[in-house]
């Protein structure tokens, strides 16, 4: 099956042209402006927010102690509990899947 280049021979337009979309000479006198969509967050959000805001993700004086370890050279890294993680991990995901 032979693929022909019709796009190129419907719009004019040679293998070695090229479009440019900037086109600098637009009218905009005749734009008309559409009002733009607004949205309302509820007050449950907002106090959603404020609740994630005030708890910490994650400790961040730990991660500060896990950064210098790593830079002194003496983080030590528990197989065990990498394993233990990663175990408890997919096996959260695999009953999370079943009905």
């Amino acid at each position: 099956m032979k693929i022909d280049d019709t796009v190129k021979k419907n719009t004019g337009l040679g293998s070695n042209q090229i479009v440019s979309r900037s086109d600098k000479n637009i009218d905009t006198a005749n734009v008309t402006k559409t009002p733009s969509d607004s949205v309302h967050l509820s007050s449950q959000l907002h106090a959603l927010e404020g609740q994630l805001a005030s708890s910490s993700v994650f400790d961040a004086k730990k991660v500060e102690e896990i950064k210098l370890a790593i830079t002194g050279g003496h983080f030590e890294v528990s197989a065990d509990k990498v394993a233990d993680g990663l175990i408890k991990e997919v096996s959260g995901l695999l009953t999370t899947g079943k009905k």
